[in-house]
């Protein structure tokens, strides 16, 4: 029987992270990651089916989390509402992990691969989010369009959140990159921050 390994999932993702900003994604190879974390090759693979994957975990429970606070918001709320709880409630994944964010998204801009691999990974989020907005009886299309736009706000909230200067909560930036979609096709005026608003 394999030796017990405390955190060993934690310790494996931090040291991938420390070692893809010291030398680069391409350049660090998985045995020295695992040798970084103090831990075996054969560890790694118990945890992660490749490197890649160690900037991508966690791609499940996000798409949970999204279907089940659309499911959970109020029966008369519009779409891009039950929107806003599903993003809420993805907020919530990333507590307390800003500056660690912060390096994964720095590794990925640098690598064509992991900004493909990113994508995929909002479209699957957009999937699901658009599956569960059309179990609540949206009509297909508009759950598409309402997931579309909520995958928009998360991309560029989330840029926002891990810029070098932000210190917010990534909730509150989500809720503003929200707001300023909903003026933006209100047509009511210029965003906040636009060339007409100056």
């Amino acid at each position: 029987m394999g030796r017990w390994e405390p955190n060993a999932r934690l310790r494996l993702a931090e040291a991938a992270l420390q070692l893809f900003g010291e030398r680069g994604y391409e350049q660090t190879t998985v045995a020295e990651i695992a040798k970084r974390a103090g831990l075996t090759e054969r560890t790694f693979f118990r945890h992660y089916a490749d490197k890649r994957e160690v900037l991508f975990d966690g791609s499940a429970v996000m798409e949970g989390l999204l279907a089940e606070a659309v499911a959970g918001a109020p029966e008369s709320a519009e779409p891009i509402d039950a929107v806003r709880a599903g993003l809420d409630a993805l907020s919530t994944v990333f507590d307390g992990r800003h500056e660690q964010s912060r390096r994964r998204q720095a590794v990925i801009v640098a690598n064509a691969e992991l900004r493909e691999r990113e994508l995929i990974k909002l479209a699957s989020l957009s999937a699901a989010l658009a599956d569960a907005l059309r179990r609540r009886g949206v009509p297909a299309s508009a759950a598409d369009l309402a997931a579309e736009a909520g995958m928009a706000v998360l991309k560029i909230g989330y840029e926002r959140w891990v810029a070098a200067d932000e210190e917010r909560p990534l909730r509150q930036l989500l809720r503003e990159t929200l707001a300023e979609l909903r003026t933006v096709t209100a047509g009511t005026g210029p965003a906040p921050g636009s060339r007409r608003e100056r």
